[in-house]
């Protein structure tokens, strides 16, 4: 049974020597974390979690390391400090399995207060954590604190098959918090931003499915479907956020066609207002469901006429997207991106739309964010062969189904204009076979040679060598080669 506790004391059982668990976001007790820091005598503290919304002093102290699944602003900070916040791989799906194996001795959450049944509400983030935070309560090794504050919603699930509430007798020590929810203000948009979602608005039509993640042109989406003539709209998103609820505001979500879920809005976090937070507390319209089920691409796969909207900070012209890192730096992390664009390419009325600004300012240069190649050491977020629309200010290019030329082609026509030339010279650079790829193509066809010669003959078949290879591979090719490089 929970032990109501100060912070003061719940901090002081936690040893100098321990690791700390928690969720993305919203899911981490800011009063605990934050009281954490008031103690300088950890020697080895493992703290394993991702996107902390505040700073935490406790990641400055001698001895203590931070496992973190996905950076932002204050671990980019942190990072640059040269503190030990370290990067953890993995999609949010990962996460339930990355924190099994960390199995940390005290795992920590925060959560509205106990309803009259004795269960506390897991609030705006349900995630890939509930079960190990339920390990943890039920392992008479381990510790569950839980911070419960009255300005957290009691958010809904799909009982019984899901549930975002934790009960008491699972909860070791409880602690009370009064502070604010942190609060995601709206970022402000431009002319850019417009034309980007101006493109965007083209792939919805009555009764879509969306999915939307942080950003101005996921917001401005939103406001231009709650103020425009379609409806009937549906909502399976990792994150929910305030546009989703101008959307619901507006009557523009039913929900009724989606073929998953229907009747819900789906999710497995939320960011946003302040009002957000009002509006989802005992709102059984939305749904908390577990990531490895939002997020799970088959599911999002069966939703009718999908279209998932990311950002990206730079796409290649195969089609490569780097949506989480750029020049060595860390910026974000893999989260669910993958997940919505992989689910959406699966089905043939769905759409992913990967939008980003043609252009950014780097040393006070402008460079385009559509590039020839990926610059050496690139950490690709999405592969080529899961990129489906990619859209600048200045177009769409939809690459579903396309070979790699027709794709550059495209990729192309939608950077900057200034900065096509250099882009053209990037794609027939690229679309000129080396030396090397030569060579590897004359060895590969004297073995196939060969091979071909061997079979028939075995089979009394008489095949002739109409590619005219002399039979001594590697002389072919140091050959050829030879005359490639002369010419």
């Amino acid at each position: 049974m929970a032990t109501l506790r100060s912070m003061e004391e719940a901090v002081g059982m936690i040893r100098p020597v321990d690791q700390i668990g928690f969720g993305l976001g919203p899911a981490i007790p800011d009063g605990l974390m934050t009281a954490l820091g008031t103690r300088d005598d950890w020697e080895d503290l493992q703290v394993g979690g991702a996107l902390c919304l505040n700073l935490y002093d406790v990641f400055t102290k001698p001895g203590v390391s931070y496992r973190c699944g996905f950076f932002g602003p204050a671990e980019r900070l942190h990072h640059s400090m040269g503190l030990r916040v370290e990067l953890v791989p993995g999609g949010f799906r990962q996460m339930a399995p990355i924190m099994a194996r960390f199995a940390p001795r005290v795992m920590v959450a925060q959560a509205a207060p106990p309803d009259e049944g004795g269960r506390v509400s897991l609030a705006l983030h349900l995630g890939g954590t509930r079960d190990e935070l339920l390990r943890a309560g039920r392992d008479p090794d381990r510790v569950l604190m839980v911070e419960v504050n009255p300005h957290l919603p009691r958010t809904a699930s799909l009982p019984p098959i899901y549930d975002n509430t934790i009960p008491l007798d699972d909860i070791d020590v409880l602690v009370e918090s009064d502070s604010e929810p942190f609060a995601l203000v709206d970022p402000p948009s431009d002319e850019v931003d417009a034309a980007i979602a101006g493109h965007a608005l083209s792939y919805v039509r009555e009764g879509s499915t969306l999915q939307t993640g942080i950003g101005a042109i996921p917001n401005i989406v939103a406001a231009e479907l709650a103020r425009g003539s379609l409806s009937g709209f549906g909502i399976h998103s990792e994150m929910f956020t305030t546009g989703l609820m101008r959307l619901h505001q507006a009557g523009k979500v039913s929900n009724d066609a989606k073929g998953m879920f229907d009747g819900v809005s789906v999710t497995t976090f939320a960011l946003g207002v302040a009002e957000l937070y009002r509006w989802l507390d005992g709102n059984e319209d939305v749904a908390f469901l577990p990531v490895e089920t939002v997020n799970d691409p088959t599911v999002i796969s069966k939703n009718a006429n999908l279209v998932s909207i990311n950002g990206a900070l730079s796409v290649d012209l195969y089609g490569q997207v780097m949506a989480d890192s750029i020049d060595g730096r860390q910026i974000s992390g893999v989260g669910g991106h993958e997940d919505f664009v992989a689910g959406a390419e699966l089905h043939v009325d769905a759409h992913s739309l990967i939008c980003l600004r043609a252009t950014a300012e780097r040393n006070g240069e402008v460079v385009s964010r559509i590039v020839g190649t990926s610059p050496q050491g690139s950490v690709i977020s999405t592969p080529r062969h899961h990129t489906g629309v990619v859209i600048t200010e200045y177009g769409a290019a939809e690459l579903t189904g396309l070979t790699v030329r027709e794709r550059a082609h495209l990729l192309v026509d939608i950077a900057h204009p200034d900065l096509r030339p250099d882009l053209r010279k990037a794609r027939e650079r690229s679309a000129a076979p080396s030396s090397g790829a030569l060579a590897m193509t004359c060895l590969m066809n004297s073995w196939t040679c060969r091979e071909t010669s061997r079979l028939s003959s075995a089979h009394g078949i008489r095949i002739w060598n109409t590619w005219n290879i002399p039979s001594n591979s590697w002389a072919s090719v140091g050959t050829l080669a030879a005359r490639k490089r002369s010419t």
